[in-house]
Parts: C-alpha cells; structure tokens; sequence
C-alpha cells in the first residue's frame, strides 16, 4: 500500500487529503480519498506514476509511407501492417485512451501535433523521410507541451548517412530505433 498527502489552502480553511493506492489484485487498482469529514472511494484507474486519476491520453502519429507498412520494404519494416499492431497495442494497454493518426503530408501532422500537443499526456512520432529534412515539423514538437518520444522501426544509424541526422529528435524528450515494431511499445510504457 502506498499512500500521499496532498495540502489545499481553500481561502482561510485548511483541508488536508490523504489518498491511498491499494493493488487488491493485479488488473484492479482502488483509490481511496480521506479528508477531516468525509471518505469516497474512487475506482479506475491506473495512472502515470499516480499522480492523476484520469486515464491517460496517448497518441502515436506516423509519418509518410507508414500506410504502407506490411507491404513496402518488409526486410526492413517487416510484414505487418500498423493498424493490425495498433490493435494488440490497444488490447495491451486498454487502461490507456490510445489514439492513432497517419498522414503522408506534413501541414496534416504539424497540424496534428498543435491540436493535441497541449491536452494530451504523451505523443509518440515516427515522422518517417521527415524526421531528417523538416525544421517545420522540430518547431512545431518545440512549441507544444506534451512530451515526444521519437520511435524508428529501422536502425537509423545504420542505414544511408542522411538518415542520422534526425531534426524532430533534437526537440523529443528521447529516440528508440532499430527495435522494429516493439519500439512503439516501449515508448507508451515511458509515458506510462
């Protein structure tokens, strides 16, 4: 059992809150809210670091050609399609709100990325071919809120020269690469 005390000034009344997280079992996470006159009971809800009792709002946006993922270069980006991967992924982590979104423009991901780059508590981005040409798409993850985490399927250092240089890197809070698919995976469980 862990438990945290939070402390509100509410104009000149004092209300101390103590909020404590009991694992009964390992799919059920209780969370109960004592204060000097009252007790609720709160269910849901596992949370990042169990610092919020919302559920937790994940995007993975993936750039040009990743329609295409199943049927394009399967040496390199293997057999499977996202939308199919995007489904075990959503089955893995049902505790998370999981959205998906691709486009091969980059205005619709720059655009992506404002709508949900200040309500949402994690975005994932393989922006493909862009990741090593487009300032446009490093500014736009630079001026939103929420954290970035950049996943690449392939090794991109060990790939062509002009693939390490990544420009949306150097504005995300970190890089996975090489690790195929499972990449996108261990990215959601950073935010998680």
């Amino acid at each position: 059992m862990a438990s945290s005390f939070l402390f509100q000034y509410n104009h000149f009344q004092h209300i101390y809150f103590t909020i404590f997280h009991c694992y009964l079992f390992p799919e059920t996470n209780f969370t109960f809210l004592v204060s000097k006159n009252s007790f609720n009971f709160v269910t849901s809800l596992k949370t990042r670091n169990h610092h919020r009792l919302e559920t937790m709002d994940i995007i993975i946006i993936n750039g040009p050609n990743l329609n295409l993922l199943g049927k394009r270069e399967t040496d390199i980006y293997g057999n499977r399609s996202f939308e199919d991967y995007f489904k075990d992924l959503k089955e893995q982590f049902s505790d998370i709100n999981l959205n998906y979104f691709q486009s091969n423009h980059e205005g619709a991901l720059i655009d992506k990325l404002h709508e949900v780059g200040f309500s949402y508590d994690g975005i994932i981005v393989n922006l493909a071919g862009y990741t090593h040409t487009s300032v446009a798409l490093a500014d736009a993850i630079a001026a939103i809120k929420t954290p970035v985490v950049e996943v690449h399927i392939s090794n991109i250092h060990a790939r062509e020269a002009f693939r390490t240089h990544t420009y949306t890197g150097t504005k995300s809070v970190g890089i996975i690469s090489g690790l195929g698919l499972k990449g996108y995976e261990l990215a959601i469980r950073y935010f998680s």
